[in-house]
Order: C-alpha cells, then structure tokens, then sequence
C-alpha cells in the first residue's frame, strides 16, 4: 500500500476499513434521554392544563436499556389512568425510536390535578 500524504508532505498510516464492532461506541447521556421523555410526556398530554407545570423526566440507564419516571399533572376530572397509559406507551415508544435503547419501565408519577371548569352549558339549568 502506498502511504497517504497530508498537506503539509507528512506521512500518515494508510487508509484502512474498520469493521463497526472496532469503532467503539456512542453513549447518550442520561439527561438527553430524560429530555426526550419529557417531550414524549408533553406530546402525550396535549393540551396541558393552563396552569400546570410541563411534565419533567428523570431516567436511569444501564447498557442499552432506560428506565424513565415522568411527573406530570393533569387536568380533572379525566380518566387518569387511560392519562397515564397513554403517557407510558408514548414516552417508551419515542425514546426507544431517538435512542434505540429498550424501555422496560416507564413510571408515571400524578402530581398535581387541576379542576378544568366545566362547559356554560353544562353548568346549571337547561329550560
């Protein structure tokens, strides 16, 4: 093989493939992960209640899996748990699909819970 000179006449090793296990490896820090889960959780809830707080994430990873908490609130009266199912299965799908990494736990935790005023027409009396 004939070396590869740079610019300035130095000479260098030649080029070479290196087989993807040789490389290395990325890892995603766990505070972009819980990002994305927190963004999965705002995507999931939309809209938010006027004066709720968005939902935050923390995550825990290990290897290429990431267990993920999200705290949240919600307005009521809903039906919190099909809430919280909906945020579960979005956060678990999205950070799997951004990172690659599996999510076998996600946990839920309700914060607070913001009575959200009801239609006029529901209030009172209908002649």
């Amino acid at each position: 093989m004939t070396p590869v000179t740079g610019p300035l006449g130095d000479t260098r090793r030649p080029l070479t493939a290196v087989e993807a296990a040789e490389r290395g490896a990325t890892r995603i820090a766990d505070r972009v992960v819980a990002k994305i889960a927190a963004q999965a959780a705002r995507e999931a809830l939309d809209p938010l209640p006027p004066d709720a707080v968005p939902p935050h994430a923390t995550v825990v990873v290990h290897h290429e899996s990431a267990r993920v908490r999200v705290h949240l609130e919600l307005g009521y009266p809903c039906d919190i748990g099909a809430r919280c199912n909906a945020v579960r299965c979005h956060v678990a799908e999205r950070v799997h699909a951004l990172t690659g990494m599996e999510v076998p736990e996600v946990t839920v935790h309700v914060e607070r819970l913001h009575l959200v005023p009801a239609t006029a027409a529901a209030q009172g009396r209908t002649r």
